[in-house]
């Protein structure tokens, strides 16, 4: 038996587990190099390894290594080889040429001298030379310049083997077959089936993990499909023992069992679930794999069998998958609680091109290793899911608890009178704070009007704004009223760190102005409604991101959307539509013309585990959009401000306006569907044309909660539907 070198190549990173894989298949003399891992062997091993190999890109059979200075050098020694044995007079061939010296300055001159050696050893020996095929040629020659050393092979693969056939469109950045593979066999997925662990992806995408985990756990060599290969127009080929081999290798997946392989992919993209279906049933997996529509945040363990233990993995998206970066941190923090929560015991294993978005998943990784997946390194983190590997927030507010009592110290009279006020706001709101399981509520609404402000609670954290006091009221005498009641609030909360206590002076906003900032803490915090997070700034805006006395409207919207298209008229940061989309709506679109609350509601879509896909946000003047749109949705929330004028768009006035704006919006409902409109204009009165034409419910009592019960005037609300 002749025995042969070969250089197997891979991506950076893959090599060290690629030499494990070599070994199983029975290589000798295995070595890591830079390019890959080379080998010794038989050809009967190189056509196991073409078939059988899951990380490897190219095999080539090594020819020679020559040490070369110049063009000439190159072509001298190719020459050496005699080609006559490799390629017929007939044949084709192609030149694959990497590196670089002071004589080769690109790729393109070096495989012309490679190929005009090859071609005149023909000529002179009065035979045909080979043609040049660059899109399928007979036989693939290898030519590496490194270091003053060319390495000559034949390329056995042909087209690289991680293209195992299956996926015809990957999506955006797709994951390598191989370092998809890669990762699997770092976190032992080949034993782990074998024990009957399940292997679960929660943002499968293209489910490339998946399939290579099912190849893996069927023990289906991922060539197995592949119809052409580097070695079928070689003339060194054997045909025969290349046919025994196949044959082996069609007999072991034909005799494996799958009823005990559970793998299972979630994704919010119902665009990426056909995908992946597609993709399976290439492989004819679909009894296997088994992929379903779901967000994050709906996905938990299988529980029809016992799974203790299993394998999550997941490539969640990062830059070039997902355009709104500032939402990441949020997604993977999600996600690491989601591995914490529901997959206790499982070993976790997460690739990202950005370590601090590995540190975002707020778990600790016990194993880490990089990959060079296409133009970007990957980062395979693994964690180990037990009680010990505590997960780590992002929230840095604290909870209901954190709201404490007096701290005793010394006030003065007018702090004194208002912190009585707080101290008896809080005994009766306690009760309904522990029975509804609230954090985030109002606790003072200008009760003393000489003390005229707003004080609310963010689970630990206080936000003062002030209302703008009557223009008979001279500047300083306001500013120390606020100054007092600022020290009551610091006094009864025992709030000393400034992060803690936002102070405003609150006007009324018209337009543009709404949306200025009036700081650049940039310093977000997660706070909690029912089962839905929403990011809070208490700091840079004049409003907070989440309306507090829209707390039950929010509540009914989670309650209705099962299974219904919702729309977020006006949405701000997308609150209402956490909770429709966390309730069950099918898909929802949000429409607001702030680009900066838009973002803010796609980091609060990714806090909860949501796909844009599935909940979409867009930037549009509410009534020009709704006049172009066609479709219909069977819950709507429209929220629309006082007043506004903000630049390229028609002047809005909701008492003037409301009118044709419930027009529009009502032409977009379902016949059997329900439209909340809402409004805090203190002097609002709605069209009676609105209650003659559809059936109007004034809900704003019932709308009204607990908390902003001292101030019925908070906002109004109707609930609209066709007659």
């Amino acid at each position: 038996m002749v025995t042969h070198r070969f250089l197997a190549t891979c991506p950076a990173g893959v090599g060290v587990y690629l030499a494990q894989e070599l070994g199983e298949l029975g290589a000798d003399s295995i070595v890591e190099r830079p390019a890959g891992v080379s080998f010794e062997g038989s050809l009967g091993l190189a056509y196991r390894v073409c078939l059988w190999s899951r990380m490897a890109n190219r095999i080539i059979l090594e020819l020679g290594t020559s040490a070369v200075d110049s063009a000439d050098s190159i072509y001298e020694s190719v020459q050496e080889i005699d080609w006559g044995e490799h390629i017929a007079s007939q044949g084709s061939l192609m030149v694959d040429f990497s590196g670089r010296s002071a004589a080769i300055r690109n790729a393109q001159f070096g495989a012309r001298r490679v190929k005009d050696a090859i071609v005149d050893q023909y000529r002179a020996k009065a035979l045909n030379r080979p043609s040049v095929d660059l899109r399928q040629p007979d036989v693939r020659v290898a030519a590496r310049l490194n270091k003053g050393a060319l390495s000559v092979g034949i390329d056995l693969s042909g087209d690289s083997l991680h293209r195992r056939g299956y996926r015809l469109d990957g999506g955006l950045a797709p994951l390598k077959e191989n370092i998809a593979a890669a990762a699997l066999w770092a976190a032992q997925w080949p034993a782990r089936c074998k024990t009957g662990e399940a292997l679960l992806d929660p943002m499968c995408g293209s489910s490339t993990l998946l399939l290579e985990g099912a190849l893996m756990a069927l023990d289906r060599a991922p060539g197995l499909d592949r119809q052409q290969f580097g070695f079928t127009g070689w003339l060194g080929h054997d045909e025969d023992q290349w046919r025994a081999i196949r044959t082996e290798a069609s007999e072991r997946a034909a005799a494996q069992s799958r009823s005990h392989i559970e793998i299972r992919g979630y994704d919010g993209d119902m665009q990426a679930v056909r995908r992946s279906q597609e993709n399976i049933s290439r492989l004819g997996l679909e009894d296997v794999v088994r992929v379903r529509c779901k967000d994050l945040a709906a996905v938990t363990r299988p529980t029809h069998r016992n799974f203790s233990s299993g394998l999550m993995v997941v490539n969640p998206p990062w830059g070039e998958r997902m355009g709104h970066a500032d939402a990441l941190p949020y997604l993977y923090n999600t996600l690491g609680e989601l591995m914490h929560r529901e997959f206790d015991s499982w070993r976790g294993v997460i690739l990202t091109s950005d370590l601090s978005l590995g540190k975002a998943v707020g778990l600790r990784a016990d194993k880490r290793h990089r990959f060079h997946n296409g133009r970007l390194d990957l980062h395979c983190l693994q964690f180990d899911l037990t009680e010990d590997n505590r997960f780590r927030s992002l929230q840095g507010a604290g909870d209901a608890e954190s709201v404490k009592g007096d701290a005793g110290a010394p006030l003065s009279d007018g702090a004194q009178v208002v912190a009585n006020r707080l101290r008896k706001n809080l005994r009766r709101l306690k009760p309904w704070l522990s029975r509804e399981s609230v954090g985030c509520y109002r606790v003072y609404d200008a009760d003393i009007p000489e003390y005229s402000a707003a004080i609310d609670v963010y689970e630990g954290r206080l936000h003062v704004a002030e209302y703008a006091a009557p223009s008979d009221v001279p500047p300083e005498k306001s500013a120390r009223r606020l100054d007092e009641v600022v020290e009551a609030a610091r006094a009864v909360f025992e709030v000393g760190s400034a992060d803690d206590l936002a102070v405003k002076r609150r006007q009324r906003q018209k337009g543009r102005d709404q949306y200025q900032r009036l700081g650049d803490a940039k310093e977000r915090a997660v706070v909690t409604e029912g089962k839905v997070k929403v990011l809070v700034n208490l700091h840079d805006y004049l409003d907070t991101g989440l309306f507090l006395d829209h707390r039950p409207l929010r509540g009914w919207l989670g309650r209705e959307s099962k299974g219904r298209h919702f729309l977020n008229l006006f949405s701000y940061t997308g609150a209402a539509t956490l909770h429709a989309a966390l309730g069950g709506a099918t898909t929802s679109t949000s429409v607001d013309t702030s680009a900066t609350y838009l973002d803010w509601f796609r980091a609060n879509l990714a806090l909860n585990g949501l796909s844009e896909r599935q909940h979409r946000g867009v930037r549009a003047d509410v009534r020009t959009w709704l006049a172009q749109e066609s479709r219909q949705y069977g819950l709507i929330m429209c929220d629309p401000p006082s007043f506004s004028n903000s630049k390229g768009q028609d002047d809005f006035d909701v008492q003037r306006d409301h009118l044709p704006l419930l027009h529009l919006a009502m032409a977009r409902l379902s016949p059997e569907g329900v439209l909340y409109f809402s409004t805090n204009h203190r002097r609002f009165s709605l069209d009676p044309q609105a209650m003659e034409t559809w059936q109007v419910t004034d809900v704003t009592r019932s709308s009204i909660p607990e908390d902003f019960s001292r101030n019925q005037r908070i906002h109004r609300c109707w609930r609209v539907t066709h007659r």
